[in-house]
């Protein structure tokens, strides 16, 4: 297992994180964890060096914060960092920043949170936080040393990103990045800038929910054969991952002794700047051969910006077409309705025309907002 430190902490974490948002399940029901199975994968992933865990509030319905606390506390809990997260759709006052710090490090077991982040912000959220004076309960959670250290994850765009990096103190954020959403949400110039700034930065999705992983399209699998080298897909996307310096940890929500075993494995010789220079162009090779399933011609210009009602159309166009390059009906709904801003989604388009008359892709954009809402807004079943 190679190391990589956390920005300016000092802290020295695994570049393979255990992600606990897809822990195996006993039946269908997101709650229930298979427990057995959880705990011996998160034993065998911190005896092969892995010493980095990322939680949430809501992650399996609840029930994984509450399961992390029972299994960290066999004796893991002094081997590794723990990361949770502060669910902003739960503060409606500074008040219950408080209480749910303390039903955190209670569920967890825990006297401190290594990584407190808040979660998955976004500009909506950030800005009531900020009204609430989350900074100030940030400082004083960290000098009474409830939380070792405080970030956020993001799930946004770039400009708002800089301006939550800006915003504080932090010592930490986490990105959704991969080798298809290098220049989504803050990719690779948000990486960037917040690592100048001293920031440890974690990597999400590395996998894209999976979709980088499970078996790909034969035309997509031509490509990788072309390589001298044998990988997976999986392996294609966390050697790019890796191969950038500044990202600190990447987190995997691995479900299998398998998948735990290709990732550390993996982990042991991902340097940064490995990659050679025919590997990478593979890789861009396979990124265009997946774009070749997009469902709307959009490429983000930005001539249809700004919407006089708000509506976010490059935003929106490239989760519909997310939704039909992957497959991934689950990923699309959730990015849609829980990680983009209310006043941004296509609901709200008031049907003027003016971005029509400027796209020049001669997209018919009121009704492929319509199609694009109807379709995102129903959760996968």
């Amino acid at each position: 297992m190679l190391y990589r430190q956390i920005g300016r902490t000092g802290k020295t974490a695994s570049i393979l994180g255990f992600g606990c948002m897809r822990l195996p399940l006993s039946g269908k029901d997101s709650a229930a964890i298979d427990e057995g199975r959880a705990e011996a994968l998160l034993q065998a992933a911190v005896e092969r060096g892995v010493n980095y865990i990322d939680t949430a509030y809501p992650y399996h319905d609840k029930a994984c914060e509450p399961f992390l606390g029972r299994v960290l506390k066999k004796g893991l809990r002094e081997k590794v960092f723990l990361a949770t997260k502060l669910p902003p759709w739960e503060v409606s006052t500074l008040e219950d920043c408080d209480r749910l710090l303390d039903e955190q490090l209670t569920r967890l077991r825990t006297g401190q949170i290594d990584f407190y982040l808040l979660h998955a912000l976004k500009r909506e959220w950030w800005e009531k936080l900020k009204r609430l004076g989350i900074r100030e309960f940030l400082d004083r959670a960290v000098r009474d040393g409830r939380i070792g250290y405080a970030g956020f994850s993001f799930h946004d765009e770039l400009t708002p990103f800089q301006e939550i990096i800006d915003a504080y103190d932090w010592s930490l954020c986490q990105i959704q990045f991969n080798y298809m959403d290098e220049e989504m949400q803050a990719g690779r110039a948000g990486l960037e800038y917040a690592a100048g700034k001293g920031l440890g930065v974690v990597v999400m999705e590395p996998l894209r929910g999976g979709a980088l992983a499970k078996e790909a399209p034969k035309d997509v699998q031509h490509i990788w054969d072309r390589s001298p080298i044998r990988r997976s897909p999986a392996e294609w996307a966390l050697r790019w991952a890796w191969d950038t310096p500044e990202v600190s940890v990447v987190l995997s929500g691995m479900n299998s002794l398998d998948q735990l075993e290709e990732n550390c494995r993996i982990a042991a010789d991902a340097r940064p700047h490995v990659l050679g220079e025919d590997e990478k162009a593979l890789i861009q090779e396979a990124k265009s051969c997946y774009r070749h399933r997009i469902r709307i011609p959009c490429t983000a210009c930005g001539y249809c910006m700004p919407c006089p009602s708000g509506v976010n159309i490059p935003r929106i166009f490239s989760i519909y077409n997310d939704r039909f390059i992957y497959g991934d009906r689950r990923w699309s709904h959730l990015m849609y309705v829980f990680a983009s801003n209310a006043d941004e989604r296509a609901d709200t388009c008031l049907e003027c025309g003016e971005c029509e008359e400027a796209c020049p892709q001669g997209i018919s954009i009121i009704e492929e907002l319509k199609t694009a809402h109807e379709t995102l807004s129903q959760p996968a079943t």
